[in-house]
């Protein structure tokens, strides 16, 4: 790329997963639009630093295929109204993110012209070329796939160098943290250990589709200002790495 770049980034490209919960603020249910502006500012920052970003979010805080809300529903028709409400998440994001004068694309899996861009991954690759943010929606498009495996594949597809994976904790712990404080932070673990100890990081899909092709994931709390930053910068202590091997220096 050139040695003229100074900026001591660890990565170009990235993946940065966020849970439709993380839009829900304080309510116990929708979208909280002061909290899509905090998440957006938080994104600009990611951008601002010159790196190229792409974004998948959940639905989750408007329906979710596999909860308790879907009921009986036939599992097909229940996870396409779940890529719906991430389709409304992405198009929330976008206008926050572009109220912050940071041209932003969504592009759907599902055929929403009015709303997104089909997804074209040659497309979305010049986007982000361009310095566009991407906001991939509506998960794969296929019914029985989670938004977790909607980002390995995605990040996959655009050559992302890694999946930052915004989350409520500051990374994976031997036992929830919030249940347990006898638990312990990883700086670094692996896909097969994440696998084996069943620690809820992604779906095991999502895992192994990351472990195939040697993607990395970082694990780390969005909630706390700065932080995107912190982890693109390589900074100690944020998050934990979920990769093929362990870091040298991890516990």
């Amino acid at each position: 790329m050139g040695t003229e770049n100074q900026n001591p980034l660890a990565f170009r490209r990235v993946l940065l997963k966020i849970s439709g919960e993380a839009l829900v603020g304080e309510q116990t249910f929708g979208i909280d639009v002061n909290v899509a502006k905090a998440v957006a500012e938080e994104i600009k920052q990611l951008h601002s630093l010159g790196l190229e970003v792409a974004l998948v979010v959940g639905g989750g805080n408007i329906f979710r295929g596999v909860s308790a809300s879907a009921g009986n529903m036939d599992r097909s028709a229940a996870d396409y109204i779940g890529m719906l409400a991430t389709v409304m998440n992405a198009v929330v994001l976008q206008d926050a993110l572009e109220n912050l004068k940071v041209q932003t694309r969504v592009m759907s899996a599902i055929d929403i012209p009015q709303l997104a861009e089909p997804f074209i991954r040659r497309r979305a690759i010049r986007h982000l070329e361009k310095g566009r943010i991407v906001i991939f929606a509506a998960g794969t498009g296929n019914p029985f796939f989670s938004t977790d495996s909607a980002a390995a594949l995605r990040a996959l597809e655009i050559k992302a160098d890694v999946i930052l994976k915004a989350t409520k904790v500051d990374g994976i712990y031997t036992a929830d943290p919030m249940k347990d404080k006898a638990a312990t932070r990883f700086e670094s673990i692996t896909y097969q250990e994440v696998l084996e100890k069943q620690l809820k990081v992604m779906d095991a899909s999502a895992i192994s589709l990351c472990m195939d092709n040697d993607l990395p994931i970082i694990v780390f709390n969005m909630r706390e200002a700065g932080n995107i930053a912190r982890v693109v910068m390589s900074k100690s202590g944020i998050g934990t790495r979920v990769s093929l091997n362990k870091l040298v220096n991890s516990e």
